[in-house]
């Protein structure tokens, strides 16, 4: 597998749609722009079916909720559905609460994600009721969720992206590590959700979920080893991992991606 697709991204553009929590709105938007897609922040019930129509894929993240956004989400991703738009589903914090956990079921069962991407104990809880979180933060590991990781892909027929010291891509059968990455970004608020963003562009330009699942996760890990560089803190690596999304070239993931069948 080449890296090309950040190359599509930057000739294309394509739109990105997110319905996303109030904490990383800011930094996801200036991460697709970094990468060089063109991200939109929308979540008003009168024009979310409107927009995820015109985009090339929708994000849904469910780290800040309210009854009229769960609304909203449930009418972009059916939309999506409609169209076939790539939909990724990032179920910030399930198993920390009832609300969480049945909003992201609800979610999955109004339109089937192309992707779902998140932390071992997200995607634990999603399979296994009662299985908890430490707020939106992870107790397990990829490796401890696997089994769990295989089922819920295969039975829903999508992608599972799952975050940690080293990431777990699941597409059925089919299962890779990525490794890259840096410890300086489990100490910087919304790196997880950046990735869900970045899952969507990659989606936007590729026929496969699961090499764009890959693609984008290595990319949000080159770029975090390289902020981490020079990096003096939590402070200046969210500025360096801009910069250094939107200095990437495809030769750099060439040289530095450290995926693996596993």
């Amino acid at each position: 597998m080449n890296a090309t697709e950040l190359s599509k991204i930057r000739a294309e553009g394509p739109l990105i749609h997110n319905i996303t929590n109030y904490v990383v709105m800011n930094t996801t938007a200036n991460a697709l722009l970094a990468l060089g897609a063109s991200p939109v922040m929308a979540h008003a019930v009168d024009e979310v079916e409107a927009m995820a129509g015109l985009a090339r894929a929708l994000v849904i993240n469910i780290g800040t909720l309210s009854a009229a956004w769960v609304d909203a989400m449930h009418k972009a991703a059916r939309v999506a559905s409609e169209r076939g738009i790539p939909v990724v589903l990032d179920p910030v914090g399930c198993g920390a609460t009832a609300y969480r956990t049945d909003t992201a079921l609800s979610l999955i069962r109004t339109a089937r994600p192309t992707l779902i991407r998140g932390n071992a104990s997200e995607i634990r809880a999603l399979v296994r009721s009662g299985s908890a979180t430490k707020g939106v933060d992870s107790v397990h590991t990829p490796d401890q969720v696997r089994d769990d990781a295989v089922a819920l892909s295969r039975s829903l027929g999508c992608t599972l992206s799952i975050s940690g010291p080293v990431d777990l891509i699941v597409g059925g059968d089919r299962v890779a590590s990525v490794a890259n990455g840096h410890p300086m970004m489990a100490r910087v608020t919304g790196m997880g959700c950046t990735a869900s963003a970045v899952s969507g562009a990659f989606l936007a330009v590729s026929d496969s979920p699961f090499d764009a699942a890959v693609e984008a996760m290595a990319t949000v890990g080159i770029a975090g080893e390289l902020a981490a560089e020079i990096a003096h803190g939590p402070g200046s690596f969210q500025m360096h991992f801009l910069d250094a999304l939107a200095r990437l070239e495809d030769s750099d993931i060439a040289r530095r991606r450290k995926v693996a069948a596993a």
